[in-house]
């Protein structure tokens, strides 16, 4: 199930890292991620596979590098379906609190 995948990749510290650092600049190269992490390539590759898995990161090859993407795709599904309808009641209920303390009957 790809929420699985979207929520084992979410759930290291390292791998939001990684899609921080594409948030802020997009298409790097994997040196120019490894200079923002104390860990080595090969662990840094690991987390960018399961980030790709994931498919909250894509990749395009430009001649001999390799350039990682983010997609927020997965993420905004993730948002719809997990946190959107919460956040619906809780604006709801503090709405609805806004009007009683403001003694607004309409």
């Amino acid at each position: 199930m790809d929420d699985d995948r979207i929520f084992k990749a979410l759930a290291d510290p390292t791998r939001r890292k990684l899609l921080d650092l594409l948030y802020e600049r997009n298409g790097q190269t994997l040196g120019q991620l490894c200079e923002n992490l104390e860990m080595a390539r090969q662990s840094v590759t690991q987390h960018l596979g399961i980030l790709e898995t994931a498919n909250l990161v894509s990749t395009v090859r430009r001649g001999r590098e390799k350039l990682h993407f983010i997609n927020p795709v997965p993420l905004h599904e993730v948002y719809e379906r997990w946190v959107r309808k919460f956040e619906h009641q809780r604006l709801g209920l503090l709405h609805d609190l806004k009007k009683d303390l403001e003694g607004d009957k309409q």
